[in-house]
């Protein structure tokens, strides 16, 4: 049986962006089936109830852990608190993790999701992780950061 692990959907070419453009990345796609690996396309965003396209967000007040444990929100740029909505969609990728037996994640960079190395928080790139990635990354989950393409 062949390894399952969870690609942010964007990097497949779901066009689920806050933008509704998608960050297809061949080069992934093509080295995770040469890898004989079986891929999980998931968006958080989208799965925790947030439509596309949406308003951009970014974690305010405080980082990933901070919001994981209810000492900052996640706000769209319009001001409007969307932490339940990105808390749901965090949760629903680890339990698609839990369920299917993944133990590893490619996501996208820069997301307040999705983002392994880089986030932002008060709508300024920072260095840390996104939401998602810090819930599955207290869970064992493996992230990989993935740039993508802009399309």
């Amino acid at each position: 049986m062949s390894e399952r692990v969870l690609v942010s959907a964007c990097l497949v070419g779901t066009y689920c962006r806050y933008d509704a453009r998608t960050n297809f990345d061949h080069e992934l796609l093509h080295r995770l089936v040469a890898e004989g690996c079986t891929i999980v396309p998931f968006c958080p965003e989208e799965a925790g109830g947030l439509g596309t396209p949406r308003p951009a967000a970014s974690l305010s007040g405080g980082g990933a852990a901070e919001v994981l444990d209810g000492q900052a929100r996640v706000l769209d740029i319009h001001g409007r608190d969307v932490t339940d909505e990105f808390l749901r969609g965090a949760r629903a990728a680890l339990e698609t993790c839990r369920t299917q037996g993944i133990a590893r994640a490619y996501l996208k960079e820069r997301s307040p999701s999705c983002g392994v190395c880089a986030t932002h928080i008060d709508e300024v790139q920072v260095a840390g992780p996104g939401l998602t990635t810090a819930l599955l990354q207290r869970h064992g989950v493996e992230c990989t950061p993935i740039e993508g393409r802009k399309a």
